[in-house]
């Protein structure tokens, strides 16, 4: 009766790890496409804009990024839209282990690209933020410099264990670094749900409202406490209950990616990278 029982309980428990392994899978793929279009929207409709000196087109997506007065702040967030585009979709391919065990040496090239793009984004943020400052003043300026600082510093220290062969503690500040990486794209994706759920309460045009100066900080710095849970390697979710209300979670989350996905892509992401492409603004 008793092994009844515990193959029972056993049977149960294999079922909600394996529809929990499904759902994570299912969000971090969702996670990955999203990110991918999102840094290819982000080369194509910035950086090919400063290559071909129409920088005015970035004043229609986000007020005031581009001034012809100010040179400097233009090349820094050029440099910025750049080096971030690339770490959103080589940050992907970077985590997956079959790459780097059965292809190490490209593992390694496009590991000098990630974090040579990502000191890119970093560096040339700070510059922008340094010679002109955000379009939310100073609470925007201290949240976004210090994104830039930690980038900084997750992309030194990734690259240092890296060269040190230190492979423990490269994997920890890669993971580290991706979740900086991805803030800028859940940036987006927290404000399209708080405009589509709560109308947009605390959000002002020139981003200086309760909920603007709430996001300047909260885009990446919960991003590393996750970054620790993957790390960590150790069992957190333990009952049945808990391993429940996890795979609702994510799958709830991984609903609302894809829909506001969806959404950016179909209303601004497709139509900007269409326009810069093919010249039809």
């Amino acid at each position: 009766m008793n092994d009844t029982k515990n193959n029972n309980i056993k049977m149960k428990s294999n079922a909600l790890d394996k529809a929990m392994n499904w759902s994570i899978k299912g969000l971090i793929a969702t996670v990955w496409g999203s990110t991918i279009l999102f840094g290819v929207y982000i080369l194509i409709f910035y950086f090919l804009a400063l290559i071909q000196g129409n920088m005015e087109q970035w004043n229609g997506v986000l007020k005031g990024l581009y001034d012809p007065n100010t040179r400097a702040a233009t090349l820094g967030v050029g440099i910025h839209f750049a080096g971030g585009g690339i770490i959103l979709i080589l940050g992907c391919i970077q985590l997956l282990d079959w790459l780097r065990i059965q292809y190490p040496a490209l593992h390694r090239w496009l590991g000098r690209v990630y974090i040579l793009s990502a000191f890119g984004a970093a560096i040339g943020g700070l510059v922008f933020i340094f010679t002109k400052g955000t379009i939310g003043g100073l609470i925007m300026d201290i949240g976004f410099a210090g994104y830039g600082i930690l980038t900084f510093l997750a992309a030194f220290l990734t690259l240092k264990f890296a060269r040190a062969r230190n492979i423990k503690r490269h994997r920890a500040w890669g993971i580290r670094l991706f979740a900086l990486a991805i803030g800028s794209w859940l940036y987006r994706m927290d404000y399209g749900f708080w405009i589509l759920f709560m109308d947009g309460v605390g959000h002002t045009p020139n981003f200086n409202g309760s909920f603007d100066y709430f996001m300047v900080f909260f885009f990446y710095l919960p991003n590393l406490l996750v970054a620790e849970v993957f790390i960590g390697e150790r069992e957190i979710m333990k009952s049945k209950w808990a391993k429940a209300f996890a795979i609702i979670s994510v799958s709830l989350a991984t609903a609302f990616l894809l829909l506001a996905t969806y959404s950016f892509t179909n209303e601004l992401w497709l139509p900007k990278i269409i326009d810069s492409l093919y010249g039809t603004h």
